[in-house]
């Protein structure tokens, strides 16, 4: 389903602000998986995500998304195949439009096709169904200018029009990181509702250990811009919070041994 082999990138190269965040990433994801991507900060996590979603391209390796090679794919065509929600609840929406209007943008993601003067009723009708199912009394008020509402109902919308067209793979970016622990639950339970019916291929990044060890199929820790822990199948169901703290303090321990050592280290646990 998706394919990231030999996947490296360097910013700023040959100067002394250069950042290597990939480097070498192999990753295989089958379709229907949920993965849960973790690491400390700085250690590629976001850039991979990037890297998929073609904010830049790659310096080496390939990226294939449901049997098409997208590697030189500008990020508006990969629209086509990729929903996201980011970190800020104040990206991916137009907050100076209403709910309904960004929601018939969600509805011709990836296509040529321009918003007409005119929602069909039976859209409208379908906008006020799938508002409600988020129960957060929106159905009502789709008029309403979206940049008008709280953190917690705009990452819900964000997340209801990036799985709109029911995307080939779905990238969450720490979308609950800047949200209020009530209304972060809210959109963590609508997460799971619409990965489960729609069986969304997904890659979440996540600072929480809770989230990291309840949710998904399988589990990859990044460091250093490589893939260093791949956990999945029973490992993952079985997988609790002190086991990937443990995971954190090897990563520690690591940054302190000379590079031979650490990366002798890192062999040894991927």
């Amino acid at each position: 389903m998706l394919e990231i082999t030999h996947l490296s990138k360097t910013f700023h190269a040959g100067t002394r602000n250069e950042v290597r965040p990939l480097q070498d990433v192999q990753l295989n994801v089958e379709a229907g998986s949920f993965v849960i991507v973790i690491g400390t900060n700085g250690s590629g996590k976001s850039t991979l995500l990037n890297a998929v979603a073609g904010a830049f391209p790659p310096d080496a390796g390939r990226i294939s998304l449901a049997g098409h090679d997208i590697t030189r794919w500008p990020e508006h065509r990969r629209a086509r195949l990729i929903g996201r929600v980011f970190q800020n609840p104040f990206s991916g929406t137009a907050p100076g439009i209403s709910i309904e209007e960004n929601l018939a943008m969600a509805t011709q993601r990836g296509t040529r096709r321009g918003l007409g003067w005119a929602l069909p009723r039976s859209l409208c009708r379908e906008f006020q169904e799938r508002v409600g199912d988020l129960r957060m009394g929106l159905e009502g008020r789709l008029d309403t200018e979206i940049g008008s509402l709280s953190g917690g109902q705009r990452q819900a919308l964000t997340l209801l029009m990036a799985t709109w067209r029911r995307p080939e793979l779905l990238l969450l970016d720490e979308h609950t990181a800047a949200l209020d622990p009530r209304s972060a639950d809210n959109v963590i339970r609508l997460t799971q509702q619409v990965i489960s019916r729609d069986n969304l291929t997904t890659l979440m990044v996540t600072h929480s250990m809770q989230q990291a060890v309840h949710l998904g199929d399988r589990l990859i820790m990044m460091h250093g811009g490589r893939v260093i822990h791949d956990v999945q199948g029973a490992e993952k169901r079985n997988l609790r919070a002190n086991d990937l703290l443990a995971r954190f303090d090897e990563v520690r321990r690591m940054e302190e041994l000379d590079p031979n050592a650490a990366e002798m280290l890192r062999r040894t646990y991927i």
